[in-house]
């Protein structure tokens, strides 16, 4: 179902929900915060409006019928890094790793408050217009100025053109990645904290689940090495040469 038309402006979000009662007042609450809302039952339903009509972000419970939430997911990255969160009926583990190693940005837990969740919403959105995802860079002109590229050991990350170098391999990586490699490469060697990397790659000023911030963690020390990205027990993150 689709509410009323929003404003020309208002950013379009997909939420998939199988729940008629959940999915009805999350469409009308994010509806009056501002957002043009399109929802669907099912993740079957939900891929195919998206390949048909990609939304500004999407919101999906885990447990769907025809095809799970975290399936949806992993499908939706394979084409593309749009903001994504997870909306999770429990709080554990098992829900939360499957759906950010799926390529989730972020998750919240039932029961949730609407301005929470849109407020989530905005700064994912926010984050990633700010760093949008690596493309072919233009050719530089000759007289351009210097670039402002980071290197820690062979890791070499453009901050203009987005793009993560390993030993001079082109790494993928997504937006959420990016974002811990800037904040991890503008202090090399300098630990921080979780409630930094939440603060100023999530932009969640409120403070959060830094489940978030270790599973990202993960997935980027798969990326550029275990070793390049150092764990200081019971505070933070450094990367090291």
């Amino acid at each position: 179902m689709s509410t009323s038309p929003a404003p020309e402006s208002a950013p379009r979000v997909l939420v998939v929900e199988d729940d008629d009662v959940i999915r009805e007042a999350t469409t009308v609450s994010l509806t009056r915060l501002g957002f043009e809302v399109i929802a669907v039952a099912d993740g079957v339903s939900a891929l195919a409006r998206f390949r048909a009509d990609p939304p500004d972000a999407v919101v999906t419970d885990v447990m769907l019928p025809e095809l799970d939430g975290v399936s949806l997911t992993r499908s939706i990255r394979e084409q593309s890094t749009v903001p994504l969160l997870m909306i999770s009926a429990r709080g554990d583990d098992i829900d939360v790793i499957a759906g950010l190693e799926a390529g989730a940005d972020d998750y919240v837990t039932k029961p949730f408050r609407a301005n929470v969740l849109a407020a989530r919403l905005r700064a994912l959105m926010r984050r990633a217009a700010a760093h949008p995802a690596q493309t072919t860079p233009e050719p530089a002109p000759e007289a351009s100025p210097p670039r402002d590229v980071r290197r820690v050991g062979d890791l070499e990350l453009d901050a203009e053109s987005m793009e993560v170098r390993v030993g001079g391999s082109l790494l993928p990586i997504t937006p959420t990645e990016l974002r811990l490699l800037l904040e991890l490469t503008s202090v090399p060697g300098i630990v921080l904290s979780r409630e930094t990397l939440l603060r100023e790659v999530w932009d969640y000023a409120w403070g959060g689940d830094t489940r978030v911030v270790d599973v990202h963690i993960q997935r980027l020390r798969a990326k550029v090495g275990p070793e390049r990205i150092v764990t200081v027990r019971g505070f933070g993150y450094k990367i090291v040469g």
